[in-house]
């Protein structure tokens, strides 16, 4: 991987003449992204983001932190944070950005007698966990992570939306798989990133993965374009 995300993350933390992102995705065509929008204060961040912020609690794990910027605004609250990315672009551009414990890891590689009271997974947190076939294990991984009180706030999108209606209002789409399982391009000054799997579940599939692998899944707000915010628990 070039980490091109993460060197534009870094770019703009720099100053380092940085350019906006395009992403494409096996269903969509390419679309520009400001690097800048990784930088968001709270009050810039989408509603499904804030209440995820403020429903934070106790000791926290930020996974694929980004920018840092959730992590940031948790550390101005006196929230003790571990904020993780697999991007040592992104981590370095968090150090110089002050925050206190960063580090590069997946999260499938934290040990478990590491316990959180909120587990963090923002901007299409289900993206890291790749296909379907994988939920289990992420899953599995995060419920290890939890304190017996704990929580996972986690957001998601249903992409239904982006598939053609037939005549009858239904749905024309791919008969090979879930629909949601998508594989990401990213490009930046030029250059283009190794496409990577990336997964986008709808609210009723989080849920029946969460049930069969005993958790509890809530929903807790629904965000402007097929978007929400779920909380589950043990």
């Amino acid at each position: 991987m070039k980490d091109l995300f993460g060197k534009a993350i870094l770019d703009y933390q720099t100053n380092n003449s940085p350019e906006d992102l395009f992403t494409e995705t096996s269903i969509s065509e390419a679309d520009e992204m400001s690097v800048a929008y990784l930088f968001r204060s709270f009050n810039e961040m989408p509603k499904i983001e804030q209440k995820a912020l403020q429903l934070t609690k106790g000791k926290v794990l930020d996974v694929g932190c980004g920018a840092g910027s959730h992590t940031l605004y948790l550390e101005e609250k006196g929230f003790d944070v571990k904020a993780i990315d697999i991007s040592k672009n992104a981590i370095k551009a968090c150090e110089l950005r002050g925050l206190k414990n960063v580090s590069i890891e997946n999260v499938l590689d934290l040990e478990s007698h590491t316990k959180f009271d909120t587990i963090l997974l923002l901007m299409n947190g289900t993206g890291i966990f790749e296909t379907l076939e994988k939920c289990t294990k992420y899953l599995l991984k995060l419920k290890s992570l939890l304190n017996e009180n704990g929580q996972i706030l986690i957001d998601s999108s249903d992409i239904i939306y982006m598939f053609d209606e037939d005549e009858d209002g239904g749905k024309w789409i791919p008969s090979d798989g879930y629909y949601g399982e998508l594989t990401f391009t990213v490009q930046y000054k030029g250059e283009t990133e190794a496409t990577f799997p990336w997964l986008y579940l709808d609210y009723n599939t989080l849920q029946n993965a969460c049930l069969a692998n005993g958790l509890q899944c809530e929903y807790i707000l629904e965000g402007k374009h097929f978007d929400y915010l779920a909380k589950i628990t043990k």
